[in-house]
């Protein structure tokens, strides 16, 4: 035989209640999952409602809001992923358009370098003319 219980707000109320209710040869009715809801509300600082139905009810609401936000995270994730694309593009671009900068800087300097060994080179060459 199983009896309903109200008023318990935390495991140590519950397992009074339990061992009381063995005492006289019954049991709390959904003992073990009231007793594992109430673990996580005390793992997570939530407050009991004090009746069995009333936290399965809680812990429902809680579980579908994790669910929904889960979801709109995962949902965010994806436009994220179709949005990295076109930033890898252009990243890529950008990239390239560095490296011709960069190459162009060098061609100015490689060319500017030989202009001048050249010119000494004629200076030096028509010095022992």
């Amino acid at each position: 035989m199983s009896i309903k219980v109200n008023g318990i707000e935390s495991e140590e109320e519950l397992k009074k209640a339990q061992a009381a209710a063995q005492a006289q040869g019954t049991n709390i009715t959904n003992y073990q999952e009231w007793n594992d809801i109430l673990g996580q509300f005390a793992e997570y600082g939530i407050e009991s409602t004090g009746t069995y139905s009333g936290d399965v009810a809680k812990m429902k609401e809680i579980e579908k809001a994790v669910t929904e936000y889960v979801q709109e995270m995962g949902s965010q994730e994806q436009i994220q992923k179709q949005n990295t694309p076109q930033n890898k593009e252009e990243q890529k671009v950008q990239e390239v358009t560095e490296t011709d900068k960069q190459q162009n800087i060098k061609a100015n300097i490689a060319g500017a370098t030989t202009a001048d060994i050249v010119a000494d080179y004629m200076k030096f060459y028509h010095l022992l003319i």
